[in-house]
């Protein structure tokens, strides 16, 4: 499937973006005047407004070549939320989207950074480092960055893995947050994401976080995850200003409906 396109710098958009979510409730009248009401989660509709400054000739032209691909709002492509975290259930280590190596033990309701408890206790039985992974569909061409926050009660190296990059630390008794970060690589179909505990070690960690950007943003909760099959331009008409010599601004709407 085509893919939007990420902008020379490793941004996918600029800020301001505005995103929003319109859901439909199915109301049901019956005969004595009552009203039954039900969500209609099928009918969810995801939209994000896209608002771009001081694009360069080249960066134009690609935004302007992929709509005039995609013939407007005709075509569907694979889309990834630019203000979200691209992780499925970031705070629910047990959830089957995750995978535990064979002796890692996943442990909830610990104390997070945030002043909650939505971190986990990961510790590492055997002698090898042992990982909780999770594999996202995800465009491989893209620039991703993955964070953690990670504490541990005796010092234990912690490594972080995105893809075909990992980087490793030594984490201790305060909070800290590690990042990995990966250029693209237009030939991976999918990108493993994964939290690696050295052996005999337990590790605490919290907000696991996956962007597609260069560095990372303040942590977000995710449920979902951010990356949208099947989205399309919500305009048939591509429209720019030019504001100087190879320096233009634009505005793109981009759409995802559940049912389409």
């Amino acid at each position: 499937m085509a893919v939007y396109p990420q902008l020379v710098t490793g941004a996918l958009s600029q800020f301001p973006i505005v995103k929003r979510r319109r859901l439909r409730t199915v109301v049901n009248t019956t005969p004595d005047g009552r009203t039954v009401k039900l969500a209609d989660a099928v009918a969810e509709v995801d939209e994000w407004q896209l608002e771009y400054a001081a694009l360069s000739d080249a960066e134009l032209g690609l935004l302007e070549q992929f709509f005039t691909a995609m013939e407007g709002s005709l075509n569907s492509f694979t889309f990834v939320d630019p203000s979200g975290n691209l992780l499925a259930w970031s705070e629910d280590f047990t959830n089957a989207v995750w995978q535990a190596a064979p002796m890692l033990t996943v442990a909830g309701q610990i104390a997070d950074p945030a002043g909650g408890a939505a971190a986990w206790s990961l510790s590492n039985s055997g002698s090898a480092s042992q990982s909780l992974t999770q594999t996202l569909n995800a465009p491989g061409g893209y620039v991703y960055c993955f964070s953690a926050y990670a504490r541990a009660d005796q010092e234990t190296t912690l490594t972080l893995q995105l893809g075909s990059r990992s980087v490793s630390g030594v984490v201790g008794g305060n909070w800290s947050r590690l990042v990995v970060a990966r250029p693209g690589d237009a030939t991976a179909t999918s990108i493993l994401c994964g939290i690696g505990v050295a052996g005999s070690g337990t590790v605490e960690v919290f907000g696991p976080q996956v962007e597609a950007q260069a560095a990372p943003s303040p942590y977000q909760t995710a449920t979902t995850g951010g990356v949208y099959e099947n989205a399309r331009f919500r305009d048939d008409t591509f429209s720019f200003t030019t504001t100087d010599v190879n320096c233009h601004s634009a505005t793109v709407n981009i759409s995802y409906a559940k049912h389409l």
